[in-house]
């Protein structure tokens, strides 16, 4: 009958979007950075900070996308989580730290000497677009900006070249279906849009309270966990920088502070430097 002909209908639906949530495979994006408890000190020749025998460390905001991806696995709304990571051998470091928090296989692709020192986001994009592609991923996460460089500019290119939708800064993300729900931080407070899937997704801040410490038994299974390495050559991609640091420079040094013994000393100092 016809409540029949409906219900039928009704868990054809509920079918369907198990079948699109489940198939997500997220591609996680796991930059090597210097740890963000140590003080940088710009190298002698000016043309970035030291990182020779310095911690180094997974990017926070990768860590939180990563968390986030592993959270949606838990929930049965993805099948399979990749990271990747583009650098020197010490990546591979980064990757296990990801496998044993909760990933499923690692890509690392190798970029040694001035190549890894010059490698932009635009470049990394390229090399995002060709896993994203090979490896038939229809969601990546990578984090809002690394900590090193500060440019916020990979999730954004990499969804112009896929022609995917984006949902940068994301502080909550709810999968329904094939569409998903994200809310951005902005400047004026918080932005909710609702985006299709498949999708380029930046983690701000907020997205997880806390990314899971890798613990001991699940670093010893990440070891026997997948990390297979793809050149840049192999993918057949341009990394040629298309920008060249000039220099750069330590911060200047903060003058002194002066106390006073009242406001009307305040106004006074304030004014003789023509601050008001």
């Amino acid at each position: 009958d016809c409540s029949f002909a409906v219900l039928q209908i009704y868990r054809s639906s509920l079918a369907f979007t198990a079948a699109v949530t489940m198939s997500l495979r997220i591609l996680v994006g796991c930059k090597r950075v210097v740890d963000y408890a140590v003080k940088v000190r710009v190298n002698p020749a000016k043309t970035g900070v030291v990182t020779k025998d310095v911690k180094h460390s997974m990017n926070p905001f990768d860590e939180i996308a990563m968390e986030q991806a592993i959270r949606m696995k838990e929930k049965k709304l993805a099948s399979e989580i990749i990271a990747v990571s583009c650098g020197p051998k010490q990546c591979q470091e980064t990757l296990r730290t990801a496998l044993a928090m909760g990933a499923d296989r690692a890509i690392h692709v190798p970029v040694d000497g001035d190549a890894y020192e010059n490698l932009q986001p635009l470049a990394v994009s390229k090399i995002f677009q060709k896993l994203v592609e090979k490896e038939q991923a229809n969601l990546v996460i990578v984090g809002k900006q690394a900590i090193d460089d500060d440019a916020n500019q990979t999730g954004q290119m990499l969804a112009g070249k896929l022609n995917w939708p984006q949902g940068t800064f994301a502080s909550a993300v709810e999968v329904n279906g094939d569409k998903m729900r994200v809310t951005r931080e902005v400047d004026g407070g918080l932005e909710t849009i609702n985006i299709s899937v498949p999708a380029v997704i930046t983690a701000d801040l907020r997205l997880v309270d806390q990314p899971r410490y890798a613990t001991l038994p699940n670093i010893m299974k990440a070891k026997k966990k997948p990390l297979v390495e793809m050149k840049v050559e192999d993918l057949g991609v341009d990394i040629t920088p298309r920008l060249t640091t000039v220099s750069v420079e330590d911060p200047p040094t903060r003058e002194a502070g002066v106390k006073v013994a009242d406001v009307d000393e305040l106004v006074s100092k304030l004014k003789g430097a023509s601050l008001i």
